[in-house]
């Protein structure tokens, strides 16, 4: 159990706690005794607090996504067990938290609809490949796909501000961004390894 290892573990920690935030704040009433306020930021924006946490949440387990995987390739620490609960730790986080906001309200359902799909599809892939003794890299447009997520999912859990004061839908407009280059990198992915279906 080595540190990028670790912080592995603390990402799916934090997961389960925004996960239990994000579906109620009766559980946190039940757990630690009060209710989490809201407040009014003018007479058309309510903000529910139980979101800005979780959305602290999500940035501090998105630092440890990154911290993770730089330590283990920086100090050689990469072991199978990290792939794998590396690989867990995302889906937890990421697939999560975007079917709990679609389910409430505050994002399209086809968007965590399309990203859990063509995860599945790469996922397959890389299992295919992973089975004839060959490793799928992550390309680039993958990358800038899950940059644009996190952006878009730590902005809707801030309720989109400070943009929502002058109706610029930024958190749409990177969740849409990143919905389309995960059906592109997708396409990318099963182009590129195509023959191993074949």
């Amino acid at each position: 159990m080595n540190l990028p290892n670790k912080l592995t573990i603390s990402r799916i920690i934090l997961s389960i706690i925004i996960i239990l935030l994000l579906l109620g704040s009766g559980f946190i009433t039940s757990v630690f005794g009060f209710e989490i306020p809201k407040v009014f930021v003018n007479e058309s924006i309510v903000i529910d607090l139980k979101y800005v946490i979780a959305g602290i949440l999500f940035i501090l387990a998105s630092i440890t996504d990154f911290l993770d995987g730089y330590l283990a390739r920086k100090k050689h620490l990469i072991t199978n067990f990290g792939k794998l609960i590396d690989a867990i730790a995302d889906k937890i986080l990421v697939n999560s938290v975007l079917i709990i906001l679609a389910a409430q309200g505050f994002i399209h359902p086809i968007i965590p609809v399309i990203l859990i799909i063509r995860d599945s599809i790469v996922n397959s892939i890389k299992m295919l490949a992973a089975s004839r003794g060959k490793v799928v890299a992550a390309i680039k447009l993958g990358k800038v796909k899950t940059a644009c997520l996190m952006i878009g999912i730590t902005l809707t859990l801030f309720y989109n501000l400070p943009f929502e004061l002058w109706n610029i839908s930024v958190d749409s407009a990177f969740l849409f961004v990143a919905t389309i280059l995960s059906v592109v990198s997708g396409i990318q992915y099963f182009s590129l390894n195509k023959y191993l279906i074949k």
